[in-house]
């Protein structure tokens, strides 16, 4: 026995309701699962580029101290082979660094799974009216 779509009891109609409920919210947290997975990813790029960028910062002022060292205990070109041995350093400790930080800005937090939980929203809302 068929019955038309207006004559369905209430009860069916919020337990059809309950059941899409359900599934867009399985559906939305699927998603912001797999959106944190690739944030994470980027995340953890950048995060060794900026180790790295601050491991070569040490060196380079290792090094730094080590010229000063040599520029104040002898007069002798050692100083100035430690003064260029840490520019290079430094440089290379900014370039990473620099990169680093401009990966980082490229993470976001579930962009895709925030604006579909506000459509779903403004869906639910022209639903129920």
């Amino acid at each position: 026995m068929s019955t038309a779509p207006g004559d369905r009891p209430i009860s069916l109609v919020l337990q059809d309701i309950f059941t899409n409920v359900q599934d867009i919210v399985r559906s939305e947290m699927r998603l912001a699962k797999r959106e944190l997975t690739d944030e994470v990813a980027k995340a953890g790029a950048a995060t060794l580029l900026v180790a790295g960028g601050a491991l070569a910062s040490i060196f380079a002022a290792g090094f730094v101290l080590l010229a000063a060292v040599y520029a104040l205990a002898s007069v002798t070109p050692f100083w100035l082979a430690a003064l260029i041995v840490a520019l290079c350093a430094g440089i290379i400790a900014a370039i990473a660094l620099s990169a680093g930080l401009k990966r980082f800005r490229t993470v976001r937090a579930v962009p895709k799974t925030v604006a579909s939980i506000e459509e779903n929203v403004k869906w639910a809302k022209r639903q129920s009216k």
